[in-house]
């Protein structure tokens, strides 16, 4: 018990201070995770062998990740990924195989460790991976889906893999492995023991019986419990489920990640979904973090030390290749700009099945204990180099053009007075109260499915980049008198605000931020009006909650419009101190500012609370 909670604090204390670190820095938690473990294991030897059985166990960090995912896509959705989960990823596993193989056979190693190598390290990293993709915000871009596709593909995949890889083993070899194998599991002793097709009817029916539960089963049980209205039993359910599909799905062979994966798709339409995500999500979060850091607590160092040109050779010259397919293949499915560098460094990494396929490969006789250790590092080396290989890719999407989805830009055939750039939530809510007030104007969005939707409705939009100078001038901003930015990217806003301030000094500019440094930003650039995404809706709800805490609807809106008003002049002060580049609480003239701009606000709005209650004190007076 003791040395169970000393281990448990190491990890602990390893994860709270060297993930803030490594988050702050921009490294992202990954990162972070890995550092920590390579400090309290190779470093420090702080831990040691007890580091692969808590791998076993973190393993299910992974299983819930593939849970959550699956809840989070419906059948449909999954229907309509067909062809990027077949195309894409189904080539990727063989092309990537077949040049690895050609590699390992290149240096020497005969025909059946060189394809053990290659389907091995045809996978790549679903934990790390998919965890950045979330944190980085990536995920809903062409080249997240893609490669999501691809991940998913790959724990597929490793179904037929562990029905491959026995067949690998010399015939002794591989007799010897079975005898072993049926002594300690049973489940393994009896598939065995029935045939190919038994084999299969197995497999099936425990496929057949998680959608038959998901779909008939687990509602009925999940209304049962929570009936008792006890957060911590509807937490054991979901735990429950969970468990018992991994283990399920370990009984007859096939890979724990993908059954909950497959129960999660089956679930996604339940009204109990967002239950079971919020009771799901934080073990998710801490075992995938104890994966992390259980891999750089397995890094051998003292093979390192002893290969390390060998190993470090090894490693990029994978990542290089994997690299190089998925370039190609990135260009044959028509990814271009940041999505396709996204998803070409994003999964140049050999993955957590890698481990698990290693040790059964060893098993089975197939690979020397040798060469498995330096699989191993291998493996770890590429997991460790990931987090770089995204922070690669964030400089490289300062400079790269993004071509993902665009199509080409529409002939503008009509020039309004107002020209509206992107149009999306916030933009078709301003497009639509203008135009239905009786003026024209200029849309242009570069999404042609936005568009597309835009015109169904009867309004008139033109698919381009707003940012282009040859567009907006075909958009007519010689002649425009209002230009209203409403884009996501921020820096293409800023960008816009400036070019058309220098073409045009005399052109009315409105433009979103996002935040306030957003607001300086485009100050700064030019614009003669800037609304916060969400300032006016966050004075609306304490509007509300200033009515139901006892004012009139007359005090509440005049202190509305103090503040609004106050707020604004305030941001605009403010923007002279501001400097870019340094955080605000960094600035010590900023902050003093903001603090003395605080005081004469709240003065001001005591001020106004005064006058508004003595105003409607003499107005109920006169009125009686």
């Amino acid at each position: 018990m003791e040395s169970f909670l000393l281990q448990a604090s190491l990890y602990l204390i390893a994860v709270v201070l060297a993930v803030p670190v490594a988050s702050r820095l921009g490294l992202g938690s990954v990162l972070g995770y890995l550092v920590a473990g390579i400090v309290i294991g190779p470093v420090l030897g702080l831990v040691g062998s007890e580091t692969a059985d808590i791998q076993h166990f973190a393993e299910f960090g992974v299983v819930m990740m593939l849970f959550l995912i699956g809840l989070e896509l419906e059948p449909r959705a999954l229907w309509g990924m067909r062809d990027r989960l077949l195309g894409l990823g189904g080539l990727q596993i063989l092309v990537t195989a077949l040049v690895v193989t050609l590699g390992a056979f290149g240096l020497g190693l005969g025909w059946r460790l060189a394809l053990t190598l290659g389907v091995i390290l045809s996978l790549s990293s679903t934990a790390i991976v998919l965890q950045t993709l979330t944190e980085k915000n990536l995920m809903r871009t062409a080249g997240g889906r893609s490669a999501f596709s691809v991940l998913l593909m790959q724990d597929i995949a490793v179904i037929p893999i562990l029905a491959l890889l026995p067949l690998l083993a010399l015939p002794g070899a591989r007799a010897l492995a079975q005898a072993q194998a049926a002594e300690t599991h049973v489940a393994l002793s009896f598939l065995q023991e029935l045939p190919a097709w038994g084999v299969t009817l197995v497999t099936l029916g425990a496929v057949a019986g998680i959608v038959l539960a998901g779909q008939y089963l687990v509602r009925p049980v999940y209304q049962f419990v929570h009936r008792a209205h006890l957060r911590e039993v509807n937490t054991a359910l979901a735990l429950m489920i969970v468990v018992t599909i991994a283990s399920l799905m370990l009984l007859v062979g096939l890979s724990p990640a993908l059954g909950a994966f497959l129960a999660g798709v089956v679930l996604a339409n339940s009204e109990f979904r967002h239950e079971l995500e919020s009771d799901i999500a934080p073990f998710k979060g801490l075992l995938l973090g104890l994966f992390f850091i259980t891999v750089g607590a397995g890094i051998d160092v003292d093979l390192l030390w002893q290969q390390p040109v060998t190993l470090a050779g090894l490693t990029l010259a994978l990542m290089a290749a994997k690299g190089a397919v998925l370039y190609g293949l990135g260009r044959l499915f028509h990814l271009r700009g940041r999505d396709q560098w996204l998803f070409t460094l994003g999964l140049s990494q050999a993955g957590e099945f890698g481990f698990v396929l290693a040790a059964f490969a060893v098993k089975q006789r197939i690979l020397p204990e040798v060469l498995a250790q330096q699989l191993l590092l291998v493996i770890a080396l590429t997991m460790f180099l990931t987090p770089l290989a995204f922070i690669l890719h964030d400089v490289l999407a300062r400079y790269v053009k993004d071509e993902g989805d665009r199509a080409p830009a529409d002939e503008i055939d009509q020039q309004e007075p107002i020209i509206i750039a992107g149009v999306g939530r916030f933009g078709q809510v301003v497009n639509r109260m203008v135009t239905m007030s009786g003026f024209s104007t200029t849309v242009l969005d570069s999404d042609l499915n936005v568009i597309q939707l835009l015109r169904k409705f009867g309004f008139k939009g033109y698919v381009g980049d707003p940012t282009r100078p040859e567009l907006l001038r075909a958009a007519g901003i010689a002649q425009a008198r209002v230009l209203v930015i409403c884009l996501d990217d921020r820096a293409a806003a800023v960008r816009l605000v400036d070019y058309a301030r220098r073409e045009r000094p005399d052109l009315h500019i409105i433009a979103r931020a996002r935040d306030r440094e957003h607001v300086y930003q485009l100050y700064k650039a030019g614009a003669d009006d800037i609304v916060r995404e969400y300032f006016d809706s966050s004075l609306r709800v304490a509007r509300y909650v200033l009515e139901n805490m006892g004012l009139s609807d007359y005090e509440a809106k005049e202190l509305e419009k103090t503040f609004f008003k106050l707020d604004r002049a305030a941001v605009r002060d403010l923007a002279e101190v501001w400097i870019p580049g340094v955080p605000m609480e960094n600035n010590p003239a900023y902050v003093a500012r903001a603090k003395e701009l605080n005081r004469e606000l709240e003065d001001a709005l005591i001020t106004r609370f005064t006058q508004t209650r003595s105003e409607s004190t003499n107005a109920n007076k006169a009125a009686e």
